[in-house]
């Protein structure tokens, strides 16, 4: 068995995530992703995939909850060690299907999730920054050219 992941512990790591604003929600789960800048905690080298979980008291009473992220921290000790790109925090949001979803799936979605965000190893760069010319649009040139164009122009 792979040794855990490093853990977000504190709330500002789990702010820091939720802000980039690279999330992807699947019927089990709902996944954040961050790629770290600059320096790494002490103690911790860049290329490490750190992880956090939280489940809400919507999803149900302790049991519940405590249940829940359980199966997200399997999930995750399954996909990310080997999945994520080095150097991302990550954290993984409950749902209430959480509890109650086949396992085989919930690991399916997180998979689905780091996709998404692209955050897998061998997935391109930051969709933020992948083939964007410095003027912000894919092209190079206004954001919406050719958009002038009616329905019969060629």
């Amino acid at each position: 068995m792979a040794p855990a992941l490093p853990r977000l512990k504190r709330r500002a790591e789990f702010l820091r995530v939720a802000g980039a604003k690279r999330k992807w929600a699947t019927p089990g789960l709902v996944l954040q992703a961050r790629r770290r800048e600059g320096a790494s905690p002490p103690g911790l080298p860049d290329s490490t995939v750190r992880v956090g979980f939280t489940v809400s008291k919507k999803v149900g009473k302790a049991v519940v909850r405590n249940r829940a992220r359980r199966r997200l921290r399997a999930a995750a000790d399954r996909v990310l060690a080997e999945q994520a790109k080095p150097g991302y925090d990550f954290v993984l949001i409950g749902r209430a299907a959480t509890v109650s979803r086949p396992f085989a799936d919930l690991v399916r979605d997180l998979e689905t999730a780091l996709r998404r965000v692209k955050a897998r190893r061998g997935d391109q760069g930051d969709p933020e920054r992948r083939g964007r010319a410095p003027g912000g649009s894919r092209e190079g040139g206004p954001r919406n050219a050719g958009a002038e164009r009616g329905p019969g122009a060629a």
